[in-house]
């Protein structure tokens, strides 16, 4: 009598099936198109996962960026102030609080403009 490895083939296909749950047509319920999506979309979850970081300082510059300009300053001024002024402030932070706490932001404009005229 030959072995198979039945048990650990029915593993690993039932693994891969259940993670392309939801998927339509063959690609949920035959194991070959299954696996061809699995992993595909494993790939794509891969490199997402990455871009994403890059996509949300984008949104982030963008909103600095607009507040700025309200008050009369662009972004890579502001940040260079920042920098001079020795104020530590990531992105995130700085484009949540020109959003929701316009009055704090301003005020850090100033202190920006204040450390670019104190370098000069």
């Amino acid at each position: 009598m030959r072995t198979t490895n039945g048990p650990a083939t029915r593993r690993r296909r039932k693994k891969v099936l259940k993670q392309a749950k939801g998927y339509s047509g063959a690609r949920h319920a035959t194991f070959k198109k299954a696996k061809e999506s699995v992993t595909r979309a494993l790939c794509y979850a891969y490199r997402d996962r990455r871009n994403r970081k890059r996509e949300f300082r984008r949104l982030w510059i963008l909103r600095i960026n607009a507040a700025v300009r309200m008050q009369g300053m662009s972004y890579s001024q502001f940040m260079n102030g920042l920098n001079k002024a020795g104020i530590e402030l990531d992105r995130k932070v700085l484009a949540d609080m020109a959003i929701h706490e316009e009055q704090v932001f301003g005020e850090l404009v100033v202190m920006a403009k204040e450390g670019l005229n104190k370098a000069a």
